[in-house]
This record gives C-alpha cells, sequence and structure tokens, in this order.
C-alpha cells in the first residue's frame, strides 16, 4: 500500500483527533509526576512521593527486564536442530550471535533511552523507542531514540499490535537536509538553511504502516500548507516500537499506574499545599488591632523581639485563634502516601536489605514480584522485547555481523533471561531438585530410572545456562 503525501498528513491529522481526549490526562499525569514542562504553567508541586515511587518503578524495569550491561536474552536452536549432528555447530553459532548482538547493545545508547521510554510507560501507559541504524563507523552499528508520546500517533492493527505510527517533529532546514539528503526540497526551505540567524523550524510527519508482511515507510515535509514528499521506503522490521503497560478492550492507547494513582496524587499535593499554607500561619499568626489612630498596621513587623506600641487603654494587638485544627493531615498524608507507592510498586519492588531476609523469603518475594508484573511483562515480552530483539538482528544480519536467522520458534527460538524472566526458571528447577531429592530417597531402584543427562539438558535450559558448558548429546 502506497499514501500520497497528502493522503498521509490527512490519515496523520484523523488519528491525531481519536488520540485528543488522552492527551488532557496524559499532561496532568506528567504535571503531577514530572513537573509538566518548563513554562507549560501546570500546578506547582509540593509532594514529592509519586515522582520518587515513579523514577524507581521505570529503573527497577530497566534493571528487571533489561539489565545494561548484562545478558537478558538467548538464543536456542529448536529440538531438532539441538538433537541434529550439527547440534555443536549451532549452538555456537548462536552464542557468537547473542555476544555480537549484546556488544553492540553495550556501546549504544541503548540504557539511556530505554529508562526514558519506560519512564513514558510508567507515566502515560505507552511508550515508543526508535531502533534505527547507526551511521557507518559508529562504535555501535545501533541507535535508540526514545521517542516522547507527544510526538507520536499511533494505530492499532489486526494483529493487536500498535504497528501504525506517525511521528510528527520539528526540524529546521539544516535538520532536514541531513536526514533526508536525497530529498528535492523547496527553493524558500534552502534559503532558511543559508541563513543559520533565524533557523525556522518546519512541521516533517514519519509514517510507518504494515505493508506485504513488512513496514511501509514515508516522511513529508509539511511546508506552508504543501505537502512535499520527503522519502519512502520499507522495512523488514518496523523501526518503532510501541508498548503498552495495560490497555482496556476497545481502546488504543495504554494506561499506566501513574493513571490509576492520579487521585491520590492531585489529593496529596493539595493536602501539603493546606498544610504548608496551615504552617505558615501557625508561625505569623493571624492579629487584630483597634483603629485608634495610633497603630499603623502597615508598620508592623511580627519578628522575635519586636515592640509594638499602642495607645493606653487600648487592647493593642491581639492574636486571633485558628478556626480549626489541621493535625489529621498527618494521618491522611500517611495513607495518601502509602496507597501512592502500593500503586506505583515502590514498597514491594525494593531490594531487600542484607541480613534481614532468609533465602526463602528472597524466593518468596521474587515470586510475589512476578505475579505483580506477570501481566505487564508478558504484554511487554509481546509488544517490546520481541520486536526489540528482531529489529536488530535484521539491522546486524544486514551488515553480515551475524548470520541469517528465522527466530519463528521452528528454528531459532528467543529466550529471556533477566531477573525477571529468571524467576518462574528458578521455581521449575526447585521444583525439579525437591522430586530428584524425593526420588534418591526411594533407593537405587527409583533412581535408576532417572536419565541424568536429560535432567541436567532439562535444567540448563531452565536456568539459562550457556549452551557451551554442556556435552553434545550423544546418539
Amino acid at each position: 500500500m502506497s499514501l500520497t503525501p497528502e493522503t498521509l498528513l490527512a490519515r496523520q491529522a484523523a488519528a491525531e483527533a481519536r488520540r485528543r481526549p488522552w492527551e488532557g490526562i496524559w499532561q496532568d499525569c506528567y504535571d503531577h509526576v514530572l513537573n509538566g514542562t518548563p513554562g507549560s504553567g501546570g500546578p506547582a508541586l509540593y509532594d514529592a512521593t509519586a515522582p520518587d515511587a515513579a523514577e524507581q518503578l521505570s529503573a527497577s524495569l530497566l534493571a528487571e527486564l533489561t539489565p545494561p550491561w548484562s545478558r537478558w536474552f538467548g538464543l536456542a536452536p529448536s529440538r531438532a536442530l539441538a538433537e541434529g549432528p550439527d547440534a555443536a555447530a549451532v549452538a555456537a553459532a548462536l552464542e557468537d550471535a547473542v555476544e555480537t548482538l549484546q556488544g553492540h547493545f553495550d556501546r549504544s545508547n541503548f540504557a539511556v533511552e530505554m529508562h526514558q521510554a519506560f519512564l513514558d510507560l510508567v507515566v502515560a501507559g505507552t511508550g515508543v523507542l526508535l531502533v534505527e541504524e547507526a551511521a557507518p563507523g559508529a562504535v555501535s552499528a545501533l541507535r535508540f531514540t526514545a521517542v516522547p508520546l507527544r510526538e507520536a500517533v499511533l494505530e492499532e492493527g489486526p494483529t493487536g499490535r500498535l504497528d501504525t505510527v506517525y511521528r510528527s517533529v520539528s526540524l529546521d532546514a539544516v535538520a532536514i537536509v541531513a536526514r533526508y539528503p536525497e530529498a528535492v526540497l523547496p527553493p524558500a526551505l534552502l534559503t532558511h538553511r543559508e541563513d543559520a540567524a533565524t533557523l525556522r523550524r518546519f512541521r516533517v510527519v514519519e509514517a510507518v504502516w504494515p505493508d506485504r508482511g513488512g513496514s511501509g515507510f514515508a516522511a513529508v515535509l509539511d511546508h506552508e500548507g504543501e505537502a512535499v514528499p520527503l522519502a519512502t521506503g520499507r522495512f523488514n522490521d518496523n523501526p518503532f516500537i510501541a508498548f503498552r503497560w495495560m490497555k482496556v478492550p476497545g481502546e488504543v492507547y495504554g494506561r499506566g499506574p501513574v493513571m490509576k494513582a492520579l487521585p491520590d496524587i492531585r489529593t496529596a499535593n493539595k493536602v501539603v499545599e493546606l498544610v504548608l499554607k496551615n504552617a505558615s500561619i501557625a508561625a505569623t499568626g493571624i492579629w487584630q488591632a483597634e483603629d485608634d489612630g495610633v497603630l499603623n498596621p502597615a508598620t508592623v513587623r511580627l519578628v522575635p523581639g519586636a515592640i509594638i506600641p499602642k495607645a493606653p487603654g487600648s487592647s493593642g494587638l491581639t492574636p486571633l485563634a485558628a478556626p480549626g485544627n489541621f493535625d489529621v493531615s498527618q494521618l491522611m498524608l500517611d495513607d495518601l502516601r502509602g496507597r501512592i507507592r502500593h500503586a506505583l510498586l515502590a514498597d514491594r519492588l525494593n531490594a531487600p536489605r542484607a541480613g534481614t531476609m532468609t533465602a526463602t523469603e528472597v524466593l518468596e518475594r521474587s515470586g510475589e514480584t512476578a505475579r505483580l508484573l506477570g501481566a505487564t511483562f508478558g504484554r511487554l515480552q509481546a509488544e517490546l522485547l520481541t520486536p526489540l530483539i528482531g529489529r536488530c538482528l535484521a539491522i546486524l544480519r544486514r551488515r553480515g555481523e551475524v548470520p541469517p536467522l528465522l527466530l519463528d520458534g521452528r528454528e531459532v527460538r528467543l529466550t529471556y533471561q533477566s531477573p525477571l524472566a529468571r524467576i518462574q526458571g528458578r521455581a521449575d528447577a526447585a521444583n525439579t531438585l525437591l522430586f530428584l531429592q524425593s526420588v534418591a530417597a526411594l533407593g537405587p531402584q527409583a533412581t535408576a530410572q532417572l536419565d541424568i543427562p536429560a535432567v541436567t539438558q532439562y535444567l540448563a535450559r531452565t536456568l539459562a545456562a550457556p549452551a557451551g558448558i554442556l556435552n553434545p548429546i550423544q546418539e
């Protein structure tokens, strides 16, 4: 399917109109958690519980799902290849591919941009990550960009994934020429490139949509009401990876934990504001004085050691009792802050303190984390991790750094080795070891029923052990 520049801008405008009802609540979430955009005029923040909890949750997602400089994914052959005559060579080739990809991740800006995308995910419920091939000569072949949600307009495809993405960015003439060197630009725009003092910005819309098993691509310049084509092409793998925390059936955009806790966040912020106002009144007091023509309230300074003159027989300056007691505010704040931290998982994802938890308690805590993030992890695995690895491998395959790999589960399957993904594997391994202990207690006849090499292979797969540490299976 090909789109004319005018059609692309019209479809982007229609999708943006459908997104507009979400923008108000997104801005409210950003204002109360990230203090909005400087100069946006959002409400002043008085309570830092939500910003701190949101930062902890985004950092925990990075550490639990895609830990920097650590192996969080793997490639495993299918059973047919694993049991074939070339099993050792296949395993070595897959291990080399994983090491190559991990090296590019480590040398790229992946950790920085992924954390920013997770922050969008936590606050607004939807994150967008752009995966591009770096310029030749760069330290890494991969370049990542966390696309702000205000720039991205998304549409859900028939598969349920956000595979149609419109990105609207504001670029100056110099940036447009650098990003699209082969585009035929209007002469008026080129004059702005030569005049570096003005650097006027222009709206550019980039679109990616499903097309014949891949993704179509087009970029259009909106120059003074005229749609100017900048580039067209096709990707085998969508470079825009959009992912959601959770979603309601029938909706396109996701809902994040901040959106769920927003009523408590608003209330806590207002309570702290009232507490500060009440503290100001308690410190300076409210006073009354008779207007006897001697006392001038405008010249009275309420500071320690001040002497305030009064006329003989006058009551002078008299404090006015406050109409109520605001001590209940602390109880309200404790309850509100507890609910905010609970909604943002800050009280359940913290690392256990050394020496205060037994090994069993650590396993139970890990199991609770898996239950809490199970649904979210399943969605992120389908919408973020699998497309991310597929896109990165496609870039490296095009450069000739990895062999052609078909991640279809029948030839090569993708395995996850992040701390969160290993929790269930550790539980399965513990059940298997408990079974082996029970069999050993039954005596030699029961032990003789065990296939020890098969048990070892199973434990290696369950605990995501490197393939090279095992001997090849003997025929």
